[in-house]
């Protein structure tokens, strides 16, 4: 008797994700994003430039500087209550736009109107702080949430790229053709940001839903403080974010300049330093790609306290090799910090509210750099660079492992779901 064979049993895989390169609509943002980032690089470097024609005067490079760092810190909290009130994709095309038309007045300004280069200095940064969050939050409506972190680490690595190229392409640039035109080079950087991103993955509200009584920008903004708070690993990834950066990143700024002329008597090593630390957040973002530890939030914790390292091989006279190796170990870890914690704040924090909690990161970590760089420098010259120093690579290693400690920290927001076995 023919017997009907058994049924095989079917092992039900979820089917792979398409990678997040093959997607139109990221692309799109990913082009942007990195011709925003580049953009943001080049115009101190730019200036720099400016400085060694002697078309800028260094008191004038440092008030532009200023300028452009007190446009970012206003705007960026105001375009994160805007992009979650409003469309992201509008946020981003209005201030990429602004800061390509304080591009062209940059350059009219050059050598001939210091107050025309303050002002088209702080549109610029207007221009800039008002799209970071814009991006974070459009990110999050462009990518599904399986894939952001591969999209995050792909953003970054563009932009790292970039810098780590950018010097050399540009002041080959400059060899051809003059400040004036570097200057409208990047603002089309910024219209490339402004017009090539497509428009995110929101629903439209029915045209005859009731619109909601909007409350003012800064109850907005404190709506989006309450939010912050209700995640404790970001309160505990801030702090400890924001002292890597504005103690460690300020303390190595300042000293290896002077360690590099003073100890080593070469410039070799800070320029070699500088780019090992590039090409290892390079390796990081190529890392935390396809990474995904259990215990997500503590290895981060882990890669930003990683940047201790960098101080701390400048206390000592160290061959160079251990500072460049340091250097490297910083530069992998801050991207092992990175990408996870994007990833997460678009995963944890409610969608109307991303913009402006992410506004709330860059703002109180960006913020708070400029101080850290002038109180480092009298601190040096008060209590001696080795001991600053040390201080400075205990604040690294210490803090991110207090927040570590911190509920929720482990994995940033709640733990993964366990797996189903087939």
């Amino acid at each position: 008797m023919a017997t009907t064979p058994a049924p095989t049993e079917s092992k039900s895989r979820p089917p792979q994700a398409r990678s997040v390169l093959r997607d139109i609509a990221f692309l799109r943002l990913w082009a942007g994003t990195t011709a925003s980032g580049l953009a943001t690089w080049a115009l101190p470097f730019v200036l720099g430039l400016a400085v060694l024609q002697r078309e800028l005067g260094a008191a004038g490079l440092g008030l532009v500087l200023a300028a452009r760092t007190a446009g970012f810190l206003v705007a960026v909290a105001v375009g994160g209550v805007l992009a979650d009130r409003h469309s992201r994709r509008a946020v981003v095309l209005w201030s990429a736009l602004a800061a390509a038309a304080a591009a062209p007045l940059l350059a009219v300004g050059l050598g001939r109107s210091l107050l025309l280069m303050t002002v088209a200095a702080a549109l610029a940064g207007a221009g800039q702080g008002a799209c970071r969050p814009a991006f974070q939050a459009l990110t999050a409506e462009v990518v599904d949430a399986d894939r952001r972190q591969q999209a995050n680490a792909a953003t970054t690595l563009a932009v790292r790229a970039s810098t780590l190229a950018g010097p050399a392409l540009t002041a080959l640039l400059a060899a051809f053709t003059g400040v004036a035109t570097l200057l409208l080079g990047i603002g089309l950087l910024w219209l490339v940001a402004a017009l090539l991103p497509g428009r995110g993955a929101t629903a439209a509200a029915p045209d005859d839903a009731p619109r909601p009584r909007r409350a003012s920008l800064r109850a907005e903004f404190v709506d989006g403080i309450r939010e912050a708070r209700r995640h404790p690993w970001f309160l505990a990834g801030l702090g400890a974010l924001t002292a890597v950066i504005a103690l460690g990143y300020s303390a190595t700024s300042v000293a290896l300049p002077l360690i590099s002329r003073d100890r080593y008597a070469t410039e070799w090593v800070l320029a070699a330093a500088m780019t090992a630390y590039t090409v290892g957040a390079l390796g990081g973002a190529l890392v935390t790609a396809r990474l995904r530890p259990r215990s997500q939030g503590w290895a981060a914790f882990a890669g930003l306290a990683a940047y201790g390292f960098a101080p701390l091989s400048l206390m000592l006279p160290l061959h160079p090799a251990v500072v460049i190796g340091a250097y490297a170990v910083a530069g992998i870890g801050i991207e092992l910090f990175n990408v996870p914690w994007f990833t997460a704040t678009q995963r944890e924090v409610a969608p109307d509210k991303l913009a402006r909690v992410s506004s709330l990161d860059f703002l109180v970590s960006y913020g708070l750099a400029p101080v850290g760089l002038a109180l480092i420098a009298p601190a040096i010259d008060t209590f001696g660079v080795t001991p600053v120093l040390g201080a400075c690579a205990a604040a690294c290693f210490l803090v991110p492992a207090a927040a570590a400690l911190a509920p929720t920290a482990r994995h940033f927001g709640r733990p993964p779901a366990p797996r189903e076995t087939q």
